[in-house]
C-alpha cells in the first residue's frame, strides 16, 4: 500500500477485546478501516496482533489484516478518527477515567457498543460517557440491533442501528461501520436505542429460565410478545420514541437474543431454570451477561416512572432465590382477574400496526442498495 493510500485509510480504535468488541473490530476492518484493538491482557493483544485470532472469545475465526491490537491504551487511541467502547457496563466508568485525557482535545465520535445500565446510578452508557469524558453529547453514538457476535464474525448478514443526538455523527459512524455482510441504519433516538438493547436482555433471561425449566414454545412466545409491551412502555416513559422499540434495536434484537443459544443472557437464564444459583451462574459464565446486572436498576427506574414490569419482577425473584423457577409465569401476571384487552400498561391499543410498519420497513431497508445511511423509522 502506498503512503498516500495508507494516509487516506481511516483509523479507528476499539477498546475491549471480548467477543463483541473483536467482532466489531472485524466489521470495521472489513469495511476498509485500519483498526487498533485495546485488550486489557497483553497475551490477548499479542494473539490478535501476531496470530490474527481471538481463540477464547471467537474460536475458529480468522481476523483480517486490517486489525492489530495492543494493551497500551494511549497507543490504541492515538490518531483514531472514531473510538468504539466495548467493555462490561459495570466497569465503563473506571475505564473512562483512563481515556478522558486521551480524547479531551479531540472531536472524534465516541461510540458505545454496550447494552447495559450502570447498577449504582441506573444511567445509560451514553450518559456515563458524557459525564465522565465531559464531552459534547453530539459526539456520542450508540450501536444496537440483532447482533450475536459469533454469527457476525462468521459473516452471516445482519443489520444494526447507529443512534446519536447528532444525525451527522450517526451517519459518519454508520458509513464507517458497514460492509458487505453488516448494514447500518441511523436514528436520533439514543434513549430508545439504548434501552432496547438493555431491556431485551432481561426478557432473554426470562426466556432462558422457562427453557431451562422445560416449558415449550407457547410459554416463550407469550413472554416475548408481552415482553415487547413491557420494553416499549418502559422506554417511552423514560423518553424514547415507541417506533424505535418496533425496529432493529427493539423487536429485532429481542427475537435474536431470545431464540439463540449463543445469547449469554439466554444461557444465564437457562442455567437458573435448571436450578443453578445466581452465584453458580456468574461463576460459570466466561463473559458478562449484562441482563443479570441490569435487572435491579431497571426495576428501580420502572417504579419511579410508575411502570409495571411483571416479567422483570419475576426474573428478579428467581435471581434473589425467592421464587422457584418452575413457578415463573410472568406473562400471566395481571393486576386483577378481570378479562383484559391486549393493551399496553398505559391502556393504549396494542401495537399491531406499528409491527406491520416495522416488518415493511425491514424489507425496504434490506432492498436499499447501500445508498448512504438509511433512517431507521420503524
Amino acid at each position: 500500500m502506498s503512503r498516500r493510500a495508507e494516509a487516506a485509510t481511516p483509523r479507528v480504535a476499539v477498546l475491549g477485546a471480548g467477543s463483541w468488541g473483536t467482532t466489531f473490530g472485524k466489521i470495521l476492518a472489513d469495511g476498509g478501516a485500519n483498526v487498533t484493538m485495546w485488550a486489557r491482557r497483553p497475551e490477548l493483544a499479542s494473539e490478535i496482533r501476531t496470530g490474527r485470532r481471538n481463540s477464547k472469545y471467537l474460536p475458529g475465526i480468522n481476523l483480517p489484516k486490517g486489525m492489530t491490537a495492543t494493551s497500551d491504551l494511549a497507543e490504541a487511541i492515538e490518531g483514531a478518527q472514531q473510538v468504539y467502547l466495548s467493555v462490561p457496563s459495570q466497569t465503563l466508568r473506571a475505564n473512562l477515567i483512563g481515556i478522558r485525557a486521551l480524547v479531551a482535545d479531540t472531536d472524534v465520535p465516541i461510540v458505545s457498543l454496550m447494552k447495559g445500565v450502570e447498577k449504582r446510578t441506573g444511567m445509560r452508557m451514553s450518559e456515563v460517557i458524557e459525564q465522565e469524558l465531559r464531552c459534547d453529547p453530539d459526539r456520542i453514538a450508540v450501536a444496537s440491533g440483532p447482533n450475536l457476535a459469533l454469527e457476525i464474525a462468521q459473516e452471516q448478514p445482519t443489520a444494526a442501528v447507529i443512534a446519536s443526538r447528532s444525525l451527522v455523527t450517526a451517519e459518519a459512524v454508520a458509513i464507517r461501520a458497514r460492509n458487505r455482510y453488516f448494514r447500518t441504519f441511523v436514528n436520533t433516538d439514543v434513549i430508545g436505542t439504548e434501552f432496547g438493547g438493555v431491556l431485551k436482555n432481561l426478557i432473554a433471561v426470562a426466556i432462558g429460565i422457562v427453557d431451562g425449566v422445560g416449558y415449550g414454545e407457547n410459554t416463550k412466545a407469550s413472554i416475548i410478545t408481552r415482553g415487547l409491551v413491557e420494553m416499549t412502555d418502559f422506554a417511552v416513559a423514560n423518553g424514547a420514541q415507541p417506533e424505535t422499540l418496533q425496529g432493529l434495536a427493539g423487536l429485532g434484537d429481542l427475537i435474536a437474543t431470545c431464540q439463540s443459544p449463543l445469547s449469554r443472557n439466554n444461557t444465564a437464564g437457562r442455567l437458573l431454570g435448571q436450578g443453578y444459583s445466581f452465584q453458580d451462574v456468574v461463576d460459570h459464565m466466561q463473559q458478562t451477561a449484562e441482563g443479570l446486572a441490569s435487572v435491579a436498576p431497571i426495576l428501580q427506574l420502572a417504579r419511579a416512572s410508575g411502570i409495571q414490569m411483571p416479567i422483570v419482577e419475576q426474573v428478579k425473584r428467581v435471581l434473589d432465590g425467592t421464587m422457584n423457577p418452575r413457578e415463573i409465569a410472568p406473562h400471566l401476571t395481571t393486576d386483577d382477574d378481570t378479562p383484559q384487552g391486549e393493551r399496553t400498561q398505559h391502556g393504549q391499543a396494542g401495537s399491531g400496526g406499528a409491527l406491520r410498519r416495522a416488518h415493511q420497513l425491514a424489507l425496504d431497508q434490506f432492498r436499499n442498495g447501500g445508498r448512504g445511511a438509511a433512517r431507521d423509522r420503524s
